[in-house]
């Protein structure tokens, strides 16, 4: 059993958690967030911690943002886009068992202070902002390292908030190739 509490959006994200793996899972009912269920959340993350998997879509993304203010150590982890969509649906309810293991795998934290290791210089250089491609790069690049998709300002402060290192960079960048 996973030590700390998955926070997902619906009933569905938690049907899909259990079929990956014997998880205990808090769900937000999308953006509506109870004061009930912000307790839940509060008593969780004291006592075991949590990890915020929330739907890689608009509305996923803004109570990633909501929850990650209220509760800065929560472990954050993402499903690719292109893994989380079936059937013309975005959600943690649309991915295999194989794509949550891998998300819960790269699970990722704020660094309290986060360091300025990537600049918008690094984004151009390396496709990531200002060309044709450059959200696909940023989608693929962000699966290969665990830190979901984002615009070139939201991917930028993802590399440096998340702790990572330029050889970690560097090596993802070359995988996902030109």
């Amino acid at each position: 059993m996973l030590k700390e509490v998955l926070v997902v959006e619906g009933k569905m994200d938690t049907v899909a958690i259990k079929k990956a793996l014997d998880a205990e899972t808090i769900e937000t009912g999308g953006f509506t967030l109870s004061p009930y269920t912000l307790e839940k959340i509060a008593a969780a993350y004291e006592k075991r911690g949590i990890i915020i998997l929330t739907d890689p879509d608009g509305a996923g993304e803004r109570i990633r943002r909501y929850l990650t203010e209220r509760f800065p150590d929560a472990g954050q982890a993402f499903i690719p886009k292109i893994d989380a969509t079936a059937n013309n649906d975005v959600g943690v309810e649309q991915a295999q068992p194989q794509a949550i293991l891998k998300a819960l795998a790269k699970v990722r934290h704020h660094e309290f202070e986060p360091a300025v290791r990537f600049s918008m210089q690094d984004m151009f250089a390396c496709g990531l902002s200002g060309a044709g491609k450059a959200a696909e790069r940023r989608a693929k690049l962000g699966a290969e390292l665990g830190i979901g998709y984002g615009n070139a300002k939201q991917f930028l402060q993802r590399l440096n908030s998340y702790g990572i290192s330029r050889e970690e960079f560097a090596a993802a960048v070359a995988k996902i190739g030109a």
